[in-house]
């Protein structure tokens, strides 16, 4: 049996041994007057409507339901406030978005409220305090006891059972200060409703309920609002860092990251469209960016498939809304899904899926904020992939894509950094010029010189690999920096370099001939070897020492050759 399962069964079993039988002593020993139909349907509707309009206080729906139990209370004792507390918790449990299953958090719940109202109305009665006094003094006094043990006993029940399920919470917390906060400002109007109802009626519900409503529906409309404006303001923010950020994968991260913090998603996906096919991009799972496991899919399947086709947004509150649709990533506690488009020059380019634990964890004003910041995520990210293609063109060679100079100057000013500072022990410069490279162009065409240097680069990059950092330093040279490689290593490498040059042919089209033939041609290469700290402390002297080395070693010695700088 899980612990969920054994969860379940104590408090059920809990719940039969406690509400029911509490229900029953209470009827027998604190009987309720008579009511009539009119007050209870009347109690009843006011009851529903407070239930149905929270005040979002603090981000946390609240639920004031206080100056209504204290009246009932008051005037028709306990058990009729015991059953309408009941009522108002079945309510609220049912309009809470929480991840827990309801089989929980019904019994505890009852439990809780049924315990809360119990010891409140013993200590009330046991204290002297009466059912229906008409006494001021008597009715403050004896209903803020009520009151206040209402709140104490329900932070002890609250803070026990979390403490019991091996979680921490704080006793005095700002939500304690809030729940005696409230406590003070609902009770005046608890009592003058109690009062007003005893003189003159239940006309007193409409004079005390119907400002008390308005209130309360002109300030969730104000929270909403400025919910609104709080996430616009967000968004904003979010953008701007977006715009910072200058490669594509960074700008994707970041969009993931910020937007599942704006949302508070347990899950994130974005998925590319292209060429027909759903490609996962990033999945983003309890705050961490997991690997794509994810095989592609036709572009028609699952909640992503129907985004594209209709070209719109979607909430589900609950699972059974969208079960049928999904592909098979979602995680299978997942409940509530918003999944929109991200389009770029008004096409559809990829789809962002959110997911929550909770059921009813979105709101639509939240799919206007998520268009926005899709077009601040495309936007960015055209935009980090103009500035990486210019990147790439002002520190690549245009004919061989391999580093140009200035790349290379940089990189060997920050592995000397690195050698200097004891990160990197050694770092070898090869450096390798083409023999006889003028006659091959005299001969055939410079063309023809530009296709060997093309595909001489693409050998370089094949026997390098991950081991260094390949340059074309200019003309028919070339320049290999190799971290962590003593001068002893980086000449056997060199030679190997040479080796494999020498044993290829290189297929040209000559251009000075009629029929431009494709015709094969050999190379060899002279290589100069320098490395640091042995020979040099400064990158430039590096340079010039494996250049010395590659001239006076390699090329005066018969060329074809591997040759290391020597003081």
């Amino acid at each position: 049996m899980d612990n969920i399962l054994k969860r379940k069964v104590v408090l059920w079993t809990l719940w039969a041994l406690f509400v029911p039988p509490g229900l029953y002593l209470i009827y027998q020993y604190y009987p309720p007057p008579s009511i009539s139909f009119a007050d209870a349907a009347a109690y009843l509707l006011f009851f529903i409507l407070a239930c149905l309009l929270p005040m979002n206080i603090n981000g946390v729906p609240t639920y004031l339901v206080q100056w209504l139990t204290v009246a009932v209370f008051l005037k028709f004792g306990l058990f009729a406030e015991v059953i309408l507390s009941q009522i108002t918790m079945l309510i609220v449990i049912l309009r809470l978005r929480t991840s827990e299953s309801l089989s929980i958090r019904i019994p505890f719940n009852s439990m809780m409220f049924f315990a809360i109202s119990s010891l409140a109305g013993l200590t009330f009665l046991f204290a002297g305090g009466q059912i229906g006094s008409v006494d001021l003094g008597h009715i403050l006094l004896y209903g803020l006891l009520f009151q206040i043990v209402s709140v104490m006993s329900n932070q002890i029940i609250l803070y026990v059972y979390v403490r019991i399920l091996g979680e921490h919470k704080n006793f005095f917390s700002i939500d304690t200060i809030w729940d005696f906060s409230i406590t003070l400002l609902v009770f005046p109007l608890a009592i003058a409703l109690y009062i007003s109802e005893t003189y003159i009626g239940l006309t007193a519900l409409l004079l005390l309920g119907v400002p008390f409503f308005t209130m309360t529906a002109i300030m969730r409309m104000y929270n909403n609002s400025e919910k609104v404006n709080s996430d616009l303001k967000k968004a904003g923010e979010i953008g701007h860092q977006l715009a910072a950020r200058l490669s594509s994968d960074e700008v994707l991260d970041q969009f993931v990251i910020q937007v599942a913090d704006l949302f508070q998603v347990d899950y994130a996906y974005v998925i590319d469209y292209r060429d027909g096919k759903l490609i996962m991009l990033r999945m983003f799972e309890h705050d961490e960016f997991q690997p794509l496991t994810v095989e592609p899919v036709q572009y028609n399947k699952g909640i992503a498939g129907s985004v594209i086709i209709h070209n719109t947004s979607y909430i589900y509150d609950n699972k059974a809304q969208w079960k049928g649709i999904a592909s098979g990533y979602m995680p299978g506690d997942t409940e509530s899904l918003m999944a929109t488009p991200i389009s770029r020059n008004n096409k559809i380019e990829g789809v962002l899926v959110l997911g929550s634990k909770r059921k009813h964890a979105f709101v639509h004003h939240q799919l206007q904020i998520l268009d926005i910041l899709s077009t601040y995520f495309a936007v960015s990210l055209e935009k980090a992939s103009l500035i990486q293609k210019a990147i790439a063109k002002s520190e690549r060679c245009g004919l061989t894509k391999l580093y140009n100079y200035r790349y290379l100057d940089e990189a060997l000013e920050k592995c000397m950094v690195k050698v200097n500072s004891g990160e990197l022990r050694n770092l070898s410069v090869v450096m390798m010029d083409i023999d006889h490279f003028k006659g091959i162009n005299d001969k055939y065409g410079h063309q023809s010189g530009n296709e060997i240097l093309i595909d001489l680069a693409n050998l370089l990059k094949e026997i390098v690999g991950k081991e260094g950092t390949i340059a074309r330093y200019g003309g028919e040279e070339f320049v290999v920096l190799l971290p962590n490689y003593n001068k002893d290593i980086a000449m056997l490498f060199a030679e190997n370099i040479r080796k494999e040059i020498e044993k290829r042919e290189f297929m040209i089209q000559s251009d000075l001939d009629e029929d431009r033939s494709t015709i094969p041609i050999k190379i060899t290469m002279s290589i100069g070897v320098s490395s640091a700290p042995d020979d040099s402390d400064d990158g430039m002297a590096m340079i010039r020492n494996a250049d010395r080395a590659l001239y006076i070693g390699a090329k005066q010695a018969g060329r074809n050759k591997v040759a290391a700088y020597t003081k």
